[in-house]
């Protein structure tokens, strides 16, 4: 039973590491500290590891509580198992697991839809103008949506779109209502890092 335990600990600790780099965004966002954003970034090259290490773990897990005999020969209150070693707590487990890989595919669904096309210029004017950040840090979908979160929160943004897979977050802005240094400012407030900015 113990070894056991150690089989589902060990399962549930590799599926939330797996994520985490993913979940720490959104508990940034939740608790208000931007900062904490990126602060496991650093497991992202592992996540396939943590992945196969989650599936391996509560794979045996799995096998140790079916091939387990059932008895059926006592009715001894000290042989019953408790529910913390059932089946039932086992597939609790696993399903949390499950969830907890898949988190990094559905976690831009917990960031508010951001506000798009600000106020459009003056007739004759032209006054927007676009910038492209390359960001590196960034590993999920929530993490393009903690980015452009804070890049929205400015005024005078038309669009904001960041990209992970691109290492990059291409903005639209009003020039009279904010500049290049402002919209820098909230990407780093994110701890995601600006390698390179260039106006287009």
């Amino acid at each position: 039973m113990r070894t056991e335990s150690r089989f589902i600990g060990l399962g549930v600790l590799s599926a939330v590491a797996a994520s985490l780099c993913c979940i720490t965004p959104l508990l940034a966002l939740l608790a208000g500290t931007s900062g904490l954003a990126s602060s496991f970034s650093f497991l992202e090259p592992y996540r396939y590891v943590l992945i196969g290490a989650t599936v391996l773990t509560l794979g045996v897990a799995w096998y140790q509580k079916l091939r387990t005999p059932s008895q059926t020969d006592c009715d001894c209150e000290a042989d019953k198992p408790g529910f913390f070693q059932s089946k039932p707590f086992l597939l609790l487990v696993t399903v949390f697991a499950a969830v907890m890989l898949a988190f990094p595919s559905f976690s831009h669904v917990f960031y508010p839809s951001p506000k798009q096309g600000a106020q459009t210029p003056a007739a004759g004017i032209n006054t927007t103008r676009t910038v492209e950040f390359s960001i590196s840090g960034m590993t999920c979908s929530g993490c393009e949506a903690h980015v452009e979160q804070e890049v929205n929160a400015l005024s005078g943004i038309v669009n904001a779109k960041a990209s992970y897979d691109s290492g990059n977050a291409v903005v639209e802005f009003d020039s009279t209502k904010t500049n290049v240094s402002a919209i820098r400012e909230a990407v780093l407030r994110t701890a995601y890092k600006v390698t390179k900015q260039k106006e287009r």
